[in-house]
């Protein structure tokens, strides 16, 4: 008979699921098993493997040995994943800035993301030569900018999806305002917020200061999981699955629904940059005619 074995139903959050999602690809590529066909092989019940591999239970380290063996993975192995795996279920998890998967399976999961960005255009919506610009500002080699900027660009992919996301994003003026590359660049961003974006509200100057010395961030809901608010700088990442930070998050976004524009005057204010961006570059042509 298979047994359960000593596991621990929890909370799923952002990074269990995704370790969780990181063990299932590794039985699939590993054993070209089928997640009842492994879980008779390791003598567990077919829903302790499903309840790992979508983050919803926290597997004991006798479980997480017998899980990556099976798979054929080695000593070293097991103690890098272990050591990753004891943080999965914390409220708060910090993760290095270069782990690209944690917050795309996020996105990918979530019914709605409500996004706010300061200085920057949120990635789910830059264009690829703005997010290129950008990335070669912060300094990465010529790998990094092609790497990070194909998983920028892969993420945006959710977006296209028929069952997408409801997504509302929150841009401070500010955004508009910092070049990042040419004209050309920014034109062609301003034209991608004005009409390839689901809700755009623009926080305007006028809005003094305080918006705008607020924290980037973004909260993801689910339909059957618990909320995640997510915030990053260049050192970490940040996932968030208190109650409190949930709860401070919802009023941060409440909050800015009464300081930014309306869909119509956010627009509009992108409009205005756009032909600002025109004027002068008709300007410079006839300075030098």
């Amino acid at each position: 008979m298979p047994t359960v074995g000593r596991m621990t139903a929890i909370t799923s959050t952002a990074y269990s699921r995704d370790l969780g999602d990181e063990l299932r690809r590794l039985r699939e590529k590993f054993t070209g098993l089928t997640g009842h066909a492994f879980a008779e092989q390791l003598g567990w019940d077919p829903s302790k493997v499903s309840n790992i591999e979508k983050g919803k239970a926290r597997a004991s380290e006798i479980d997480l040995v017998q899980y990556l063996m099976t798979c054929g993975r080695d000593s070293h192995h097991f103690e890098a994943f272990r050591e990753r795996y004891r943080y999965a279920f914390d409220p708060y998890v910090v993760t290095v800035p270069d782990n690209l998967r944690t917050l795309a399976l996020a996105e990918a999961q979530a019914a709605k993301i409500t996004c706010y960005d300061v200085v920057n255009v949120p990635g789910l919506i830059q264009t690829p030569e703005y997010a290129r610009a950008l990335l070669i500002t912060f300094g990465n080699t010529p790998e990094d900018v092609e790497r990070f900027l194909r998983w920028r660009m892969d993420r945006q992919a959710i977006l296209k999806r028929q069952n997408r996301p409801e997504c509302l994003f929150y841009v401070h003026e500010l955004a508009l305002k910092l070049r990042v590359g040419d004209d050309k660049i920014m034109e062609e961003q301003y034209l991608r917020m004005l009409f390839h974006t689901h809700i755009l509200r623009i926080v305007p100057m006028s809005a003094g200061p305080a918006p705008a010395m607020k924290s980037a961030r973004m909260l993801f809901s689910f339909e059957k999981m618990v909320p995640v608010a997510y915030s990053e700088t260049d050192l970490a990442k940040v996932f968030a699955h208190d109650g409190q930070a949930i709860a401070r998050s919802r009023e941060h976004f409440k909050w800015l629904d009464a300081c930014a524009l309306d869909e119509g005057q956010s627009r509009s204010l992108l409009a205005n940059y756009v032909s600002g961006l025109r004027e002068d570059s008709h300007d410079r042509r006839a300075d030098l005619a």
